[in-house]
């Protein structure tokens, strides 16, 4: 009887794989504060087995993490490292024994097309930087990641100058923009065959691998097409320019949100090369994990501090934590309501530290809170499990008996990102808030109290609202005794704060007030559409504000400070998305 012979697969096993992967090293990297071990980390969490650093057209991310690994261990040889060095060092040796981690980069060829190129393990910086000056990226860019770096090769040479060099040649995300499918284009026929079926490349990036469409990349790539006869090797990667997906937009994904399993005898760049280099394209396919459940707590963290959400690691006496928490809750309770998280930083890179006794903490907050502030007021605490660890929502109502007070007499108010004291005209605009709940009938009072405490925007100079909802407007200013006074009104609820001046202000007001006595608008330096335009765009706290202006019927403009992105709507939202576009 004839033995069988074994196929090799019995000693295969399924490897996940993020090939697409950037760090801070690309310019366009939305998280440039992050490390390189956070990224390491992400990959572990995910289960990834082998990843690839393909940032633009450098390889400055893979130089700075193997600089960091080698100052490390010179540390250690020299018994100079401190226990947090040490610790970091003891990290990147654990995590390359679970993932291969490959160099590469993603080059930008003649026409914008983008060609990831990735590389053995042990290739050097040296190496890799060569190849980068040999498809004619230039000196002077090399340590810039960035995507546009003048007249390069073009793709064919690209191809051939990477795969002689002993690399996998990708062709990234090739149906979507600059990809070398080139859908869209109403002409390249022959220039896609060529760029698509070239002997030098190894295989094609899609995004649409788990689509259900029948006119899918693989599909179209399956060899059946007499223009299209050799079968692709077609994979996906998560081209992450984060370290998570973006709870605001899909498109923008984190590490290992779109991963590519195969089926490899080891996790070696051998073994993926020889992959690629077969006609079995039965060994790879996308990896489908199990639907985690939705973690709202992280979502909370990504998106961050704002008007009805705050974010408190510590609940301690000491150190006024817990005072903290319950200023926060007075401050929603006068503003819009909102959530206080406790066991968690905002910032979500930083791990949950979680509530060690959740029962015995919420019991110590609703005690202060009925110790703390007045009128009585009722919240909700919920203990909740984010990456492992258990920590408290308090949900807090919209007050329907304001102003609410800490200590008898301290009135907060949360103000976007910060809670602070009210000042005078914010204590008169909650007494009137009260009086008017009060006066209503007790089912408008109900209805009242479950929306925001929002007077709504008030008319533009042109009779309509078509200002923005976040951000201050200077209405008006006077100098007496020679010290100016601002009145200043919160765009968000239409409230005028008198009697503001620049020492007393907050960190907006005093930003409104510096920008009005220092920086005077230019129309001619303005972006404008139509009647409005946008004057300055900034970063706050790890948030984007812009400066917008509006000009009336009479020439007259109207400036709006520290606008949010969840201010903008509408014909500004479209102004916003114009300039930059441009």
């Amino acid at each position: 009887m004839a033995r069988k012979r074994s196929s090799g697969r019995e000693q295969m096993k399924w490897y996940r794989a993020d090939l697409h992967l950037h760090t801070p090293a690309s310019a366009d990297y939305l998280e440039p504060d992050i490390s390189y071990l956070d990224i390491l980390h992400k990959a572990e969490s995910c289960g990834l087995d082998i990843i690839a650093f393909t940032d633009h057209n450098t390889v400055a991310g893979i130089r700075a993490l193997r600089k960091e690994i080698e100052d490390l261990k010179l540390l250690k040889e020299l018994n100079r490292i401190r226990p947090d060095e040490q610790k970091r060092l003891d990290e990147y040796y654990r995590l390359a024994e679970k993932i291969l981690l490959l160099p590469g980069f993603e080059f930008t060829a003649t026409l914008g097309f983008h060609i990831l190129g990735i590389f053995p393990p042990e290739t050097t910086v040296r190496e890799l930087e060569h190849i980068l000056l040999s498809l004619r990226v230039p000196p002077e860019a090399l340590d810039r990641g960035i995507t546009t770096v003048g007249a390069t090769v073009d793709v064919l040479t690209a191809y051939r100058i990477i795969n002689e060099a002993g690399g996998l040649v990708i062709a990234a995300h090739v149906n979507s923009a600059h990809g070398v499918a080139m859908q869209g284009f109403d002409f390249g026929g022959q220039t896609k065959i060529a760029y698509t079926q070239d002997p030098n490349l190894h295989a094609l990036e899609a995004t649409d691998l788990e689509s259900k469409r029948r006119r899918t990349t693989a599909n179209f790539y399956n060899g059946s097409k007499p223009e299209y006869p050799r079968r692709m090797h077609c994979i996906q990667g998560s081209d992450a320019h984060r370290l998570y997906r973006d709870p605001n937009d899909n498109n923008r994904l984190g590490v290992g949100d779109r991963v590519t399993e195969f089926l490899l005898p080891e996790p070696s760049f051998e073994a993926l090369k020889e992959l690629f280099l077969s006609n079995d394209f039965s060994r790879s396919r996308p990896f489908r994990p199990k639907q985690p459940p939705f973690d709202h707590i992280l979502a909370a963290r990504q998106e961050g501090a704002n008007i009805v959400q705050s974010f408190h690691k510590a609940m301690t006496r000491r150190g006024g934590h817990l005072h903290a928490i319950i200023c926060d809750i007075c401050a929603f309770a006068n503003t819009n309501g909102g959530t206080v998280y406790v066991g968690v930083a905002e910032d979500p890179k930083v791990p949950p530290v979680g509530v060690a006794k959740p029962e015995e903490a919420a019991e110590t907050i609703r005690t202060e809170v009925e110790k703390k502030i007045t009128p009585p007021l009722e919240v909700k605490i919920d203990p909740q499990v984010t990456q492992g660890k258990t920590v408290l929502q308090i949900t807090v109502p919209v007050g329907d008996d304001p102003p609410y007070v800490v200590d008898e007499n301290k009135i907060y108010v949360r103000d976007e990102t910060d809670t602070n004291l009210a000042v005078r005209d914010e204590i008169v605009a909650l007494v009137k808030r009260s009086l008017q709940l009060k006066d209503q009938p007790e089912a408008e009072a109900d209805d009242s109290v479950s929306a925001p405490a929002s007077a709504g925007p008030a008319p533009s100079a042109n009779g309509t609202a078509l200002e923005p909802k976040t951000g201050v407007e200077i209405v008006l200013s006077e100098v007496r005794k020679g010290v100016t006074y601002y009145s200043l009104r919160d765009l968000r609820n239409g409230n005028v704060v008198h009697n503001v001046t620049r020492k007393s202000a907050r960190r907006l007001w005093q930003y409104a007030i510096t920008e009005h006595e220092t920086s005077t608008v230019d129309p001619n330096q303005v972006k404008w559409q139509g009647s409005i335009g946008l004057w300055k765009k900034y970063t706050r706290g790890g948030q984007t504000r812009f400066d917008l202006v509006q000009r009336g019927p009479d020439n007259k403009l109207r400036i709006f400070y520290g606008v949010t992105e969840n201010g903008l709507h509408g014909p500004w939202q479209e102004l916003v998305d114009a300039v930059g576009e441009k």
